[in-house]
C-alpha cells in the first residue's frame, strides 16, 4: 500500500509541476498579447495550478477521458512561441481538432504546423490590434456594481478589452473612501478580494492590483465631466435601478465624456432587454440597453434551447429567490406587499416581471408564461422551477442529454450549465459565472409535461453576463479557436 501512495502522490507531484509550468505562459500570452486561454471554456487566465488541474479532470465531461497536461503544455509552448495577436484559445478544443486532421502522424512538428495553419489569421501581419480599450463607470456601487468590479479588475492584463475607470456615488460618511475600499476588499457571501487594495485621499482614488479606480461624489448624473479625469467614450453601468426608464436613463448621456448606458436591471419602455446569447445581436448603436434581470437571464437560454428542440406551448415560472436589499431586515413599512417582513426570518411572496420580460428576448414565447416568486432567507443562489407543457413529447433522460449536450459543446455554454450530483445545494453554486445551471436529477418528465430546476448565482453569475454585454458593446470579443458551431 505504501508503495501505491507515494506512486499516486508522485503522479500528483508531477502533474503539479508542469501546470506551474502553464501559469507564466497562460500569463505571458493574457497580458502581452491579449489571448485568453482556456480549456472547454473554463478560463486558465489567473488559475493556480491546482486550478490549471482541475479544469483538465473537467475535460472528462466533454471526451470522457481527462486531458492529458503533457499534451497541453507543449501545445500552449508553441502556441507562445508564435505569439500572435488577440485571440481566445481553448486548448481541448485545438487538441481534438489537431488529432482528428493528423490522425496516426502526430508529432512536435506536425503539431507547430498544424497551430501556424490554424492561427495564421492572427500570426504576423495578418494581425489586426482590437484598438483602443473601453473605459468603464459604474454608476453604483452596491452588490452588482462591486461584483461587476472584482471582474472587471481581473480582466485587466493588458491595454485592451474593458478598462475600468471609475465609480459614481453619494458620499455616505467623512470615510467614505475607506469604506467604500473596505466593501470592495471583504465580502460576506463572495469572500475577500484576491489581490490588494489601497486608497488615496489625495487623488480620491482606489487602487486594485493595478486598476486606479476615481472614485466620483455625485447624486446628479447628468452634470458629470468625466473627460477631466481622461474618461472618453465611456459605458456607463447603472447599477442603482433608481431610473430603469428611457427618460431617466438619459441623463447620463448629458455628462460630458459618456457614449452608452446599460442598467443592471429590466428596462421599462421600449428599451432593449439583452439577454447575452440570445440577442445579444439585437445591441446595434441603441446608446440604452438595459441587462434584463438575473432571473430572466437565468432561464431565457434554457427556454430557448427547449423551445427549439420541443416546443414550448405554456409554461409557469416560479423562482426561489434569495433575499436583497430591497427587503427589510425586520418587520417595517416598506411600499410593496408583504416585502415590510423581516426577510430574515420569512418566505415572502412577491411577484416577478421575469416570465413576462423572457419575450422581449425571445418574442416566439410571447403571453406563453407566467411567474411568480418566493424570497427566502437566504443571501445569494436562487432556483427557478420550470413547470413547461411541451409540443413534442420526451422523457428525463433524453432531456437531460440534450441540456447536458448544450452546456458543454454548445455556443450557450457561457450561460448553461448542468449537474447531476445528488448532493449539492445552494452555496455549491456561489461563484458561478454561468447565468444559469440545470439540475438534471431532479428534471421531472412525463409525456409533453416538463419540470425543470435552474439554479443560479443571482449576483455573480448575473454579474458575468451584464460584462459580457459590455463586451459586446465594447466589441472587445477577439477570435476564437476553435470556433464553436451555430
Amino acid at each position: 500500500m505504501k508503495h501505491t501512495s507515494d506512486a499516486h502522490l508522485s503522479e500528483w507531484l508531477e502533474r503539479q509541476e508542469l501546470a506551474e509550468a502553464m501559469i507564466p505562459l497562460v500569463g505571458h500570452l493574457y497580458r502581452d498579447h491579449g489571448i485568453v486561454t482556456s480549456i472547454h471554456g473554463r478560463s486558465l487566465v489567473n488559475q493556480s495550478a491546482v486550478d490549471i488541474l482541475k479544469a483538465h479532470r473537467f475535460a472528462r465531461q466533454v471526451d470522457e477521458v481527462e486531458l492529458d497536461i503533457h499534451e497541453t503544455l507543449p501545445l500552449l509552448q508553441i502556441v507562445s512561441a508564435l505569439a500572435p495577436g488577440s485571440a481566445s484559445i481553448d486548448l481541448a478544443g485545438l487538441l481534438t481538432s489537431y488529432r482528428a486532421a493528423v490522425g496516426e502522424n502526430a508529432s512536435d512538428a506536425a503539431l507547430e504546423e498544424y497551430l501556424r495553419e490554424t492561427l495564421s489569421s492572427v500570426i504576423g501581419d495578418n494581425w489586426a490590434p482590437l484598438g483602443e480599450p473601453t473605459d468603464v463607470v459604474l454608476y453604483g456601487f452596491g452588490r452588482i456594481g462591486r461584483l461587476l468590479a472584482r471582474i472587471l479588475i481581473g480582466y485587466s492584463g493588458g491595454d485592451y478589452g474593458l478598462r475600468l475607470r471609475a465609480v459614481v456615488v453619494r458620499r455616505g460618511s467623512d470615510n467614505d473612501l475607506e469604506k467604500r475600499a473596505s466593501l470592495l476588499r471583504r465580502d460576506s457571501v463572495h469572500g475577500p478580494f484576491d489581490g490588494t487594495i489601497s486608497v488615496d485621499h489625495e487623488s480620491n482614488t482606489i487602487g486594485a492590483n493595478g486598476v486606479l479606480i476615481q472614485v466620483i461624489y455625485s447624486d446628479n448624473p447628468a452634470t458629470i465631466d468625466y473627460t477631466a479625469y481622461g474618461i472618453k467614450n465611456a459605458i456607463v453601468v447603472d447599477n442603482t435601478g433608481r431610473w430603469r426608464d428611457e427618460e431617466g436613463l438619459s441623463q447620463h448621456l448629458k455628462s460630458t465624456g459618456v457614449s452608452r448606458v446599460v442598467l443592471t436591471a429590466p428596462g421599462k419602455g421600449s428599451l432593449k432587454n439583452i439577454v447575452h446569447g440570445i440577442n445579444h445581436n439585437t445591441i446595434g448603436e441603441d446608446p440604452i440597453i438595459t441587462a434584463a434581470s438575473c432571473t430572466t437571464n437565468a432561464i431565457t437560454p434554457v427556454l430557448k434551447v427547449l423551445n427549439d428542440a420541443y416546443g414550448i406551448v405554456h409554461g409557469h415560472v416560479e423562482t426561489v429567490h434569495s433575499f436583497t436589499n430591497d427587503q427589510n431586515l425586520i418587520d417595517n413599512f416598506h411600499k410593496g406587499d408583504r416585502r415590510g417582513r423581516s426577510a430574515a426570518l420569512n418566505m415572502v411572496i412577491t411577484e416577478t416581471g421575469a416570465a413576462k420580460a423572457v419575450a422581449k428576448a425571445l418574442p416566439e414565447l410571447e403571453g406563453k408564461l407566467t411567474g411568480n416568486a418566493i424570497r427566502v432567507p437566504t443571501p445569494d443562489v436562487s432556483m427557478a422551477i420550470l413547470n413547461l407543457t411541451l409540443e413534442k413529447e420526451t422523457d428525463k433522460e433524453s432531456v437531460n442529454s440534450y441540456l447536458r449536450d448544450i452546456s458543454l459543446t454548445s455556443p450557450l455554454r457561457k450561460q448553461i450549465d448542468y449537474i447531476d450530483s445528488p448532493e449539492v445545494v445552494s452555496t455549491d453554486f456561489v461563484g458561478s459565472r454561468k447565468a444559469g445551471i440545470v439540475d438534471g436529477l431532479a428534471t421531472i418528465s412525463n409525456g409533453k409535461n416538463l419540470v425543470l430546476y435552474v439554479w443560479y448565482d443571482n449576483e455573480f453569475g448575473y454579474s458575468c453576463q451584464v460584462i459580457r454585454v459590455l463586451e459586446e458593446i465594447g466589441r472587445v470579443h477577439p477570435p476564437a479557436f476553435p470556433p464553436l458551431a451555430g
